[in-house]
C-alpha cells in the first residue's frame, strides 16, 4: 500500500529565465488549497505591476488529484500546460508553480512558448526542496485518565502523531497514522474498554 507523496519544502524560490529578449520570474509554493493559489497569485501580481502574463499550473490532492493549467492570455496550452507538466514530471503534489512573463519585444510564436515555459518550470523545480511526506489517516480519541499510559505508550511504540489534546474531565486526542498502519492502530485503540475512537476528516 502505497502512503507516501512528493511534495515540495516551504521555502519559496525565485528563477529566471531569458528567451529572445522575454524574461521568465518563476515560482514555486507548496499549498494545500485553492484560496492559497489566489493569495500567491495576488501577492506576485503586486510584486510585478508591469508584467505581461501570470500563467500558471497546480495540482493537490495526495491519493486523487485535480489540477488546473492557466494560459493567462498565452495561445491555448502554450505555458499552463507546459508548466503543468513539469510537475508531473516531478511527481510532486500540492504544489502551485506561476512563471511571470515580461514581454521582450520579439515574439517566440506557440512552440518557443511551450519550450520557454516548460523550462521556467523545470528549473524552478529544480532549485526547490523536494520531500516525502507520509499519507495519514485522522482519528480522534476520548478516553479517561485511567488509559492515559497505554495510550502514550502505543503513540510511541507506532510513531503516532498527536494533533492537538484537551485534557478536561477526560481526555481527548486527535492524532495522525500512517495510512498502511491505520487499521491495526483502530483495532488496538477500538479494544481497549472506555476507549471511544473515531475516524476524521484531515483538516
Amino acid at each position: 500500500m502505497k502512503d507516501t507523496y512528493r511534495t515540495i519544502a516551504s521555502t519559496p524560490v525565485e528563477t529566471l529565465y531569458k528567451e529572445k529578449g522575454s524574461k521568465f520570474f518563476g515560482y514555486a509554493f507548496p499549498v494545500l488549497k485553492e484560496e492559497e493559489v489566489k493569495h500567491h497569485l495576488t501577492n506576485l501580481r503586486k510584486q510585478h505591476p508591469t508584467a505581461g502574463h501570470f500563467c500558471y499550473a497546480w495540482q493537490l490532492g495526495t491519493e486523487t488529484f485535480h489540477y488546473r493549467a492557466s494560459d493567462d492570455g498565452e495561445p491555448t496550452n502554450s505555458a499552463g500546460m507546459p508548466i503543468y507538466g513539469q510537475l508531473l514530471a516531478f511527481e510532486v503534489t500540492n504544489v502551485l508553480v506561476v512563471s511571470v512573463r515580461y514581454f521582450g519585444g520579439t515574439k517566440l510564436g506557440v512552440g518557443g512558448l511551450i519550450q520557454a515555459y516548460k523550462h521556467s518550470a523545470k528549473i524552478t523545480l529544480e532549485e526547490t526542496t523536494i520531500v516525502e511526506r507520509t499519507i495519514d489517516v485522522h482519528f480522534q480519541l476520548n478516553f479517561g485518565y485511567d488509559l492515559m499510559n497505554k495510550v502514550m505508550r502505543t503513540v510511541k511504540e507506532k510513531d503516532i502523531k498527536i494533533l492537538s489534546q484537551e485534557l478536561g474531565i477526560n481526555c481527548t486526542y486527535r492524532i495522525a497514522v500512517r495510512k498502511k498502519e491505520a487499521e491495526a492502530v483502530f483495532q488496538h485503540f477500538d479494544s481497549l474498554h472506555k476507549m471511544n475512537i473515531e475516524k476524521q476528516k484531515a483538516s
